[in-house]
């Protein structure tokens, strides 16, 4: 048997908006917005409970250490930690947001994953992404990468590799760009890469804002992983819905088994790409496309629509559950259209609302917070540490950020040195619950 795993992020301690990703439109308009850490991680943990409660498997990956203290050093601040912090605080206020950004909660952009049934050696690959688009997220890739590997450390079943060289245009967004369509978790799939230009390509004039993914990064994963070539499909993103502020793919789509759901104008080759889709897939495939007419593009990337996370309940028959993120009820058209879906007798039955504006406010939906793995019985008893909740572990958790997060956190407060102490107090005890072991930098020395 193969389970759907969705690894969420934990919120980190210094849960901001700081306005630091262009293209992200919901993080532009928050910009200077005071925050609350704690309610962003119980908001998260509050969603993961009601993914277990549809009897799906649910894991958390552990926040990275912020402020990441050594990328101030290697731009030039010296001193003890807490002198580096001040001294960033005072010299350049944006270059320390930067440094504490808790960007690591969206883990839809931790890494490309492919389950062991699409793998030429029948393992499960991992490719951390190398997100080298923004400064704030160029700098998770080295820690995510010893993360996974603490976690997916049996190399007889994972191989966790290297991310992609950075390079250039050379971005890597992860499975934020990234689709599988299968007849179930235990079949070989086609996996769909999404891509908004090609890393040698000259940039393209009149554009409003720069694809993140390039080509051959998502080439170079395909081939990392061993997939079937004829099992692997490279679509390129609509420059319009990039231009909207669709700044992954996942804000326009999203697929599970045998459905894709998607804004007509995810895709740049437009219609031809779902018949490429279709054509790809060596079996039945449908389709739920919400036409320009019904839901604008505008409108889809404001609410969130296809940030939803679409999961198919176990011993349902199939039948599938839509988690929404609670803006879509302000939305008109696209609450009608998500309404339609459950009532029109498609795979799509029941449609579940999240409380998670916090993660929104910052342009982070229900489908950027998780990262779908599927993993074979045997695999999953073969994670390492403690991360695949139960209820016990998720009212721990829960306790653990209500004693540890503050709930309020504004850019003044970034260069407190007492927010980085109680960063890592709550990090240390964090690693004790999960069972990862010493896998920060502060407690490695």
């Amino acid at each position: 048997m193969t389970f759907e795993v969705n690894f969420d992020g934990l919120v980190g301690p210094t849960h901001q908006f700081s306005g630091l990703s262009e293209g992200n439109l919901a993080s532009l308009a928050s910009r200077g917005r005071v925050s609350d850490p704690r309610a962003a991680a119980l908001q998260g943990l509050s969603k993961m409970r009601r993914l277990m409660r549809l009897g799906l498997k649910q894991a958390v990956l552990p926040p990275h250490e912020r402020p990441d203290v050594e990328t101030l050093r290697r731009l030039g601040f010296p001193g003890s930690d807490a002198a580096v912090v001040e001294a960033a605080a005072r010299a350049d206020p944006l270059l320390l947001a930067n440094a504490s950004s808790a960007s690591s909660m969206w883990t839809a952009n931790a890494a490309t994953v492919s389950p062991s049934a699409d793998c030429a050696d029948g393992r499960v690959h991992l490719t951390p992404a190398n997100l080298a688009a923004k400064l704030h997220r160029s700098i998770e890739a080295g820690f995510t990468t010893r993360a996974l590997r603490t976690i997916f450390a049996d190399a007889g079943r994972f191989v966790v590799h290297d991310p992609v060289p950075a390079g250039g245009a050379m971005g890597d967004e992860g499975a934020a760009n990234h689709m599988r369509l299968a007849p179930g978790h235990d079949a070989p799939g086609v996996e769909v890469f999404v891509y908004g230009r090609s890393a040698f390509e000259s940039g393209e004039g009149g554009r409003r804002f720069a694809p993140r993914q390039a080509k051959e990064a998502s080439q170079a994963v395909a081939r990392l992983h061993g997939l079937d070539p004829s099992r692997a499909l490279f679509l390129r993103q609509a420059r319009a819905a990039v231009d909207a502020g669709a700044f992954h793919n996942d804000v326009v789509a999203v697929a599970n088994g045998r459905l894709l759901l998607a804004h007509e104008l995810a895709f740049e080759d437009g219609a031809a790409a779902f018949e490429a889709i279709a054509r790809a897939c060596p079996f039945e495939i449908g389709f739920a496309i919400a036409r320009e007419t019904q839901v604008p593009l505008a409108e889809a990337v404001a609410s969130y629509l296809f940030n939803s996370q679409l999961v198919a309940r176990p011993g349902a028959g199939g039948a599938m559950s839509l988690i929404l993120p609670e803006n879509v009820k302000g939305c008109a058209a696209s609450l009608a259209f998500a309404e339609d879906l459950a009532a029109s007798g498609g795979p799509i039955d029941e449609l579940v609302f999240v409380d998670l504006r916090e993660s929104m406010w910052n342009g982070g939906g229900p489908a950027c917070l998780r990262l779908r793995v599927p993993l074979t019985a045997g695999e999953l008893r073969a994670l390492g540490g403690r991360v695949v909740l139960d209820e016990a572990l998720l009212q721990r958790l829960e306790e653990w950020v209500r004693r540890r997060y503050r709930d309020r956190l504004s850019a003044a407060d970034l260069g407190d040195p007492l927010l980085l102490e109680e960063s890592r107090a709550a990090l240390d005890e964090l690693t004790a619950l999960l069972d990862l072991g010493s896998i920060y930098p502060f407690q490695r020395g």
